[in-house]
């Protein structure tokens, strides 16, 4: 179990660990002509952000800042980039490590508290208590209220590194035995490969759209 998890160690084979480079690859392979000339690409990409732009405006609300949602569909493609990446070979996957997971959910949700609690501090207080609370419930519902609160950056952070590992690894599992199969069993490996390439690039779009919503949607709740 061990060496199985180890291929998700950020290392190689050089003294110099730069894996975490990968990170930034989506930069690299973006062609040129991209950021000059619209392609189809272009327009494909420009209506995806716009489909997110709205639905990001609609879930944050009007009070929100102007290009508020510019902050959350950077943070879509950035998280889908590089779930993309990591599924193909020798190239590390940076999402499955609490370290990119929780440093993009960690300051996000400080920002949203400390700016809630100065600016909005009684509409704070009031989400603590869920309107038709019984007054002996009350102190218990503050308390399930800011637990669940806390653990907001963690279940974010998990839920994206937790999601992007079982899918590497039930491939890392299936892909070692495929050595010792036979020619008909081999055949079935590989389509069940190829199937379970395509439900983690979906699973890729998911997460990024989920970690983004409900960073959205948190943010929202302090307005």
């Amino acid at each position: 179990m061990t060496n199985l998890f180890s291929t998700f160690d950020p290392s190689t084979s050089f003294n110099l660990s730069l894996n975490w480079l990968s990170t930034l690859l989506g930069i690299f392979l973006i062609p040129m002509s991209f950021w000059l000339i619209p392609n189809r690409y272009m327009f494909l990409w420009t209506k995806i952000t716009m489909t997110l732009h709205k639905e990001f405006k609609t879930l944050i609300g009007n009070n929100s800042i102007t290009g508020a949602t510019l902050i959350f569909i950077s943070l879509f493609s950035m998280i889908m980039f590089n779930n993309f990446l990591g599924l193909f070979p020798y190239i590390f996957t940076s999402t499955s490590h609490l370290a990119l997971t929780l440093g993009l959910a960690l300051p996000l949700w400080i920002s949203f508290m400390i700016y809630g609690w100065f600016n909005h501090t009684m509409h704070m207080f009031a989400h603590l208590v869920p309107q038709g609370t019984p007054p002996v419930l009350m102190p218990f519902m503050v308390l399930i209220e800011t637990i669940s609160n806390i653990i907001r950056p963690g279940t974010l952070a998990v839920r994206l590194a937790a999601n992007m590992i079982a899918g590497h690894l039930l491939l890392t599992l299936l892909g070692n035995t495929g050595s010792s199969l036979s020619f008909m069993l081999l055949n079935i490996l590989l389509i069940t490969q190829i199937l379970l390439l395509m439900l983690e690039s979906a699973v890729s779009i998911i997460q990024s759209y989920v970690f983004a919503v409900l960073s959205t949607l948190y943010s929202s709740e302090v307005n």
